[in-house]
C-alpha cells in the first residue's frame, strides 16, 4: 500500500521545538545515484558542522568512527534530485497500482496523481537527508547555515551515528526489500530511528542552541508555507509524520526508563516489531503480532487472478482505515477508531487483480486480543461500512457504488474483511473464508 514507498525508504518527521513544528526527512536511497553539482563548503560552515558533530556525538554517547561527507543543496538542486534520482524508477505502472490499492482501502481517490504529488511534496518539505548507501549527509539551504540548518544537521548527524553503530542495511535489515516483505516491522524501525534523532536534536538544541538559532527558527516559523503538505490526503500526511510523533514518544519512554542505553538496546538486542509497540510503549517488547496465514487466494479464484500485494496492516493502519478515509463522510471519530484498533493482535491482507478485467479485490484477516476486542472492532468496521458503502443487505453484504464489502467472523477473536469491485468476486472470497 506504498506504506514505505516503492520509490525509496522515506521517513518524514515532525520535530516539535518550543517555537513550532518543523518537518525533516531522512532518505535511504538504496538504488539511486544522487548526482549533484555542489561547490565546496565554506570554511566557516564546515567548522560549524564539525562542532555540531562533536556535540551530538558526546550527547548521544556514540563515537565518530569515520568522517561522513556533507553537502548543502539549494531548493532547485533538491527538486532535480527528487525528479531525476528519487522518482526516476517510479513508473506509471507503480503509480497506478499504488493508487488502485489505496483507493480500495479508502485512502485515495481513484484518479489521484501520486507521483506528481510526491515530486511537489518532497521538494517542499525536505530539509535534509542522509544517504545510507553513500553514507553522505545533505542539508537544504538557499541562505547560509543558520538555526534551521544547524538543527537539521544535528538531526541528520544522529542518523550517520546510528548507521555507523547499528548498521541500517545489515544488522537492522532496513532495506527496500525487507520493508516490502514486512512493512509493519519497518514502520517500527523507522520510528525508532527517527524518534532517536528527534529526541537527540531537541536535547542538542536545549544544550547548544544559541539565541540566534532561536531567532532564526522563529523567523522561519512565521514565514514558512506548506501548501502541498497542507492539502495532502490525510492518510499520507499523518502516516508521513507517524515515525516522528509516535516514534518520539516511544523513544522518550525508553530514555526515561534507562537513558540512551535503553535506546541502544532497542537498536541491537530487542528491536520493536510493530506500530502497536510504537503507539503503546508498554506493549514493547513482549506484545508481538500474531499474524494469520491466508489460504491460496489466487488458486481459489482462478487463473485470471494474481496477487499484487500481501502484507500486514498493523494497529496504525487499522486506525487509519476507520478514522482517516479520503472522504470525510466515511470517517469514524478518532476516539472510536482508536478504541477499536487498540485491541489489534495481528493481521494479514492480500490484494488481488484480475488480469483480464483489471478489477481488484482485497481480503484481510484480523486477529484481536480478546473476544471483547473483536466485538468492538467488528462494530466499528460495521459502522464504517455503513458510512462508506451504504446500508447492509439481508445477506450481510454492503453494496456500494464502486465496491461491495462484507465482514465474516469465523471464530470469536478473529474476523475477515473483504472488499471487491465485483459482487461475484466478493462472494467467491466469502465462500473461501467460510469453508
Amino acid at each position: 500500500m506504498n506504506r514505505n514507498g516503492k520509490v525509496l525508504l522515506l521517513l518524514i518527521a515532525i520535530v516539535i521545538l518550543s517555537i513550532g513544528i518543523f518537518l525533516f526527512i531522512r532518505l535511504s536511497t538504496n538504488d539511486q545515484d544522487t548526482a549533484v553539482e555542489n561547490t565546496s563548503l565554506r570554511p566557516e560552515i564546515s567548522a560549524n558542522m564539525d562542532v555540531i558533530e562533536s556535540q551530538v556525538s558526546e550527547l548521544r554517547g556514540l563515537d565518530i568512527k569515520a568522517k561522513v561527507p556533507r553537502k548543502l543543496l539549494t531548493r532547485n538542486e533538491l527538486r532535480d534530485v527528487v525528479l531525476n534520482d528519487f522518482l526516476n524508477t517510479y513508473t506509471p505502472e507503480d503509480d497506478a497500482q499504488d493508487v488502485a490499492v489505496m483507493n480500495l482501502f479508502g485512502f485515495l481517490p481513484a484518479d489521484f496523481k501520486l507521483r506528481d504529488f510526491y515530486l511537489e511534496l518532497y521538494t517542499e518539505q525536505i530539509a535534509g537527508f542522509y544517504d545510507s548507501e553513500k553514507q553522505e549527509m545533505y542539508v537544504i539551504s538557499d541562505s547560509g547555515f543558520g538555526g534551521l540548518e544547524r538543527s537539521t544537521y544535528a538531526h541528520e548527524f544522529v542518523h550517520a551515528l546510528q548507521d555507523e553503530h547499528f548498521d541500517f542495511e545489515g544488522k537492522l535489515k532496513y532495506t527496500d526489500e525487507a520493508c516490502q516483505q514486512d512493512s509493519e516491522r519497518c514502520v517500527a524501525i523507522q520510528s525508532l530511528i527517527e524518534g532517536d534523532a528527534t529526541l537527540t536534536e531537541q536535547l542538542w538544541f536545549q544544550t547548544n542552541g544559541t539565541k540566534q538559532d532561536m531567532q532564526d527558527l522563529q523567523d522561519f516559523a512565521t514565514t514558512f508555507q506548506s501548501p502541498v503538505f497542507d492539502s495532502a490526503p490525510v492518510s499520507i500526511s499523518e502516516t508521513l509524520t507517524f515515525p516522528y510523533l509516535y516514534g518520539g514518544t516511544f523513544v522518550q519512554a525508553l530514555h526515561a526508563q534507562g537513558g540512551y542505553a535503553a535506546i541502544d538496546k532497542a537498536f541491537t538486542t530487542t528491536q520493536p516489531v510493530s506500530s502497536e509497540q510504537i503507539m503503546h510503549p508498554t506493549a514493547y517488547p513482549n506484545d508481538v503480532p500474531n499474524n494469520p496465514t491466508l489460504p491460496d487466494l489466487e488458486k481459489a479464484l482462478g487463473a485470471d487472478w494474481k496477487e499484487i500485494e500481501s502484507d500486514t496492516l498493523g494497529e496504525w493502519y487499522i486506525f487509519m482505515i476507520l478514522a482517516k478515509a479520503d472522504d470525510p463522510q466515511y470517517r469514524l471519530f478518532d476516539s472510536l477508531a482508536k478504541d477499536a484498533a487498540e485491541g489489534w493482535g495481528g493481521d494479514t491482507y492480500s490484494v488481488l487483480k484480475n488480469n483480464q478485467t483489471g478489477r481488484v479485490a482485497m481480503l484481510v484477516e484480523i486477529n484481536w486480543d480478546t473476544e471483547a476486542d473483536a466485538d468492538a472492532a467488528f462494530k466499528a468496521f460495521s459502522d464504517y461500512s455503513d458510512l462508506r458503502f451504504g446500508t447492509v443487505g439481508a445477506d450481510g453484504i454492503w453494496q456500494g457504488t464502486d465496491y461491495s464489502s462484507v465482514l465474516v467472523q469465523t471464530i470469536p477473536t478473529s474476523f475477515t474483511w473483504i472488499v471487491a469491485q465485483e459482487l461475484s468476486t466478493l462472494q467467491s472470497l466469502q465462500a473461501i473464508v467460510q469453508n
